[in-house]
């Protein structure tokens, strides 16, 4: 390997890295970030009214290049290798269209979680939805709940 595969190799590694980075904590009720903690919240009372599964998209649809970019430079580097010359060339540039594809595609899937949308009749007869994360409690139809809002945020809990 020469010095420019190995910084290229090297840079590759950082960006994946980088990208793991990337992942968010998702909106689950369980996890608060700093800026939540220590903060009044107002509680309401709700009964369950239904409860579906739906997909939250950690990236708000929005593209990011950092899948693609990585998965571009690790194709590249491992495409290059293949063959002499022109070939390692035609290689390396096949390598990279290809891992920036794959990156893309990994990104997109990591990005993904699992979330429900709840729906809650409160004690005063309105009707609200909420979504998030489906980590930790399940809730089902007619279960009382409790929902905490605090700075435009409402999470579900038992």
């Amino acid at each position: 390997m020469n010095k420019s595969t190995i910084a290229v190799c090297a840079l590759a590694v950082a960006c994946t890295v980088g990208m793991s980075g990337c992942a968010s904590m998702g909106s689950s009720a369980d996890v608060y970030d700093s800026m939540q903690t220590q903060r009044e919240q107002t509680v309401r009372m709700a009964t369950v009214e239904s409860v579906r599964p739906v997909t939250i998209d950690g990236d708000d649809g929005r593209p990011s290049p950092l899948g693609a970019i990585g998965g571009g430079l690790l194709g590249a580097v491992a495409g290059s290798a293949i063959g002499r010359g022109h070939g390692s060339l035609l290689s390396g540039v096949i390598g990279g269209i290809a891992g920036a594809v794959a990156g893309d595609q990994v990104q997109d899937r990591m990005e993904m979680q699992k979330g429900l949308e709840i729906t809650v009749r409160l004690d005063n007869g309105d009707l609200r939805a909420i979504t998030q994360a489906a980590e930790g409690q399940m809730f089902y139809a007619g279960e009382r709940v409790r929902l905490l809002s605090s700075g435009g945020i409402t999470r579900v809990t038992t």
